[in-house]
């Protein structure tokens, strides 16, 4: 009989029943020595299957998985801790852990801002149509504050009007941009910056750099953005228009920069608000306006479309594969090459706006037997056809 004063000898006990000493003194603990771990549910285990679906996409890593679903289907699934955890007690079904490097330099604040291109990037919408653009990255490197902007080229002019957008983000100008070997704005075989460039650096105010060849190790802060790049992957198939992925890049940004960095052990919107107190003043309106060119560029494609707002329109056919500009007055969009107007359509609400003459000049090439006549009304049922089709896929949403 067990009393508050008495202890049993288990030593004792355990050779008079010839069983192991802690045996008997779990029992008289009342503890149950075969008693078999309890099976606990996972908050996790409902989403095995989307966190398996998404690994699988290539390039897509554990932390954009975490991110993708807290962001958008469970935000009580626990810490990143836990479902790191998780997928590594489940690597059979899921995917192994894959480790990385990462190397770090330091800097001043407000001294620097790192940038790249990150792409070509592509990706499905809902209705599979295939997105294919690149991602400006760029890092105030003492906060790492990140800035990523959509972009559909990496011209010139795509860079200037990324850097102008950055600089209006951290309301300031940095002393310094560094970069790797861009192609559209470093001369390779002089290895110099090219004069439209360096003149535009002069304007904002900042003294651009260059990575040393074969050395982007020392752009190493940018460089970390990959990781969060891939954080995009698992949108793949989960958005609809081409405004959703630019704000689903904004919304993952955000969140990007409230993430504790390893290395400063702060989130980068917090250093930022130190750091953005040592950054040049932005330039004069009029110095920035006169870089922001309202013009867009588009690529033709060989279906004879430019590509503007989620809906397509016409050109000529001699302008397949260049690229023109686009520029929206008055409801209309305006279409040039060389800054000569080459052609304009009506802004509508059609996912293709063919105008009857560039139609009928494609099908010139295609069917070089037919006379004009019968292009003409083959354009015209075509046409027809085409609006009637799209009428009806709008009319099934």
């Amino acid at each position: 009989m067990k009393t508050n004063d008495v202890k049993p000898n288990y030593s004792e006990l355990a050779r008079i029943y010839n069983i192991d000493r802690r045996t008997v003194k779990k029992y008289y603990l009342g503890l149950e020595s075969n008693n078999k771990a309890i099976k606990r549910i996972s908050k996790l285990d409902k989403h095995k299957q989307l966190i398996r679906k998404k690994l699988l996409i290539p390039g897509t890593n554990k932390k954009a998985v975490y991110m993708f679903i807290v962001m958008n289907v469970d935000k009580d699934i626990g810490s990143y801790s836990n479902f790191r955890k998780y997928v590594s007690k489940h690597s059979g079904e899921l995917i192994p852990k894959n480790n990385e490097v990462h190397l770090r330099f330091e800097t001043e604040m407000g001294l620097q801002l790192q940038f790249d291109w990150k792409g070509p990037i592509k990706l499905y919408n809902k209705n599979n149509e295939l997105f294919e653009f690149y991602i400006f990255s760029s890092t105030l490197c003492a906060s790492r504050l990140h800035i990523f902007i959509y972009s559909k080229f990496m011209t010139l002019e795509s860079v200037e009007r990324c850097l102008i957008e950055t600089f209006n983000y951290i309301n300031g100008v940095p002393k310094e941009c560094l970069t790797d070997n861009m192609s559209s704005i470093i001369n390779y075989s002089q290895h110099k910056f090219i004069s439209e460039f360096k003149t535009f650096a002069k304007d904002m105010g900042f003294i651009p750099k260059k990575c040393k060849k074969h050395s982007p190790e020392t752009k190493g802060k940018d460089e970390s953005c990959n990781r969060f790049m891939n954080w995009l992957y698992p949108y793949n198939y989960e958005f609809e228009s081409e405004n959703e992925l630019i704000e689903i890049i904004k919304k993952i940004n955000i969140k990007v920069n409230m993430e504790v960095n390893s290395t400063t052990n702060m989130p980068p919107i917090v250093l930022y608000e130190k750091e953005k107190e040592y950054l040049n003043p932005l330039p004069k309106k009029q110095v920035i306006d006169s870089y922001l060119d309202t013009m867009i560029p588009a690529k033709v494609s060989n279906g004879l479309l430019v590509y503007y707002k989620g809906h397509e329109y016409s050109v000529p056919k001699k302008y397949i594969n260049q690229t023109v500009k686009l520029n929206e007055v008055n409801n209309k969009l305006l279409i040039y090459y060389n800054k000569n107007l080459i052609t304009s359509h009506d802004i509508t609400e059609k996912k293709f706006n063919y105008k009857e003459e560039h139609y009928i000049e494609g099908l010139q090439s295609s069917l070089p037997y037919k006379d004009v006549e019968q292009l003409e009304e083959l354009a015209k049922q075509n046409l027809k056809l085409l609006d009637n089709l799209v009428t009806k896929k709008e009319g099934l949403k």
